[in-house]
């Protein structure tokens, strides 16, 4: 692989910004799915493989708007039927951002979790009453990544099924 010819650095960035966009679904910060998408785009778009790559973007796409699709829907069913409310999971939000900045990374679960947690116990008057609402908030979260990590995937898989055979 000489990294002059463009179609190798072409492929080079793209597959960095998959492998990054797959890293950035687990790591909260990242826009995972654009990221794998939008490499997926830069090598259709620039790289010198054949017309298959059209092909792939048209999968990926696909496959990520799905995955963007289900991501929202399906948690927010399950939320609905646990009836938390919105307001409980933006406190979960608000902390979760700001646990972030206090302890990078691994502060944004532990302040969604608190945050939920606070807004769940003010609603219902007791941390045991507030907990099994704060358990279907997380469940139904980590239900919604479980889905842009397989999105996340599958558009990894079909851009590297072309860079191998397109």
């Amino acid at each position: 692989m000489d990294l002059t010819d463009t179609g190798s650095t072409v492929t080079l960035l793209s597959g960095l910004a998959v492998l990054v966009g797959v890293l950035g679904v687990v790591i909260p910060v990242l826009p995972g799915l654009l990221l794998c998408w939008g490499g997926v785009l830069l090598w259709a778009l620039l790289g010198d493989a054949g017309g298959g790559r059209w092909l792939v973007l048209i999968l990926a796409t696909l496959v990520a708007g799905a995955g963007v699709l289900v991501k929202y829907l399906w948690p927010g069913r399950r939320l609905t039927r646990t009836g938390v409310p919105a307001w409980s999971l933006a406190a979960g939000g608000l902390l979760g951002v700001a646990g972030f900045f206090v302890v990078p990374v691994i502060g944004l679960p532990i302040g969604f979790v608190g945050g939920v947690l606070l807004a769940e116990r003010a609603r219902l008057g007791g941390f045991a009453q507030a907990w099994p609402s704060t358990r279907g908030a997380l469940g139904a979260v980590g239900l919604s990544m479980a889905v842009e990590f397989t999105a996340a995937l599958g558009v990894a898989a079909l851009w590297l099924a072309g860079v191998l055979w397109a």
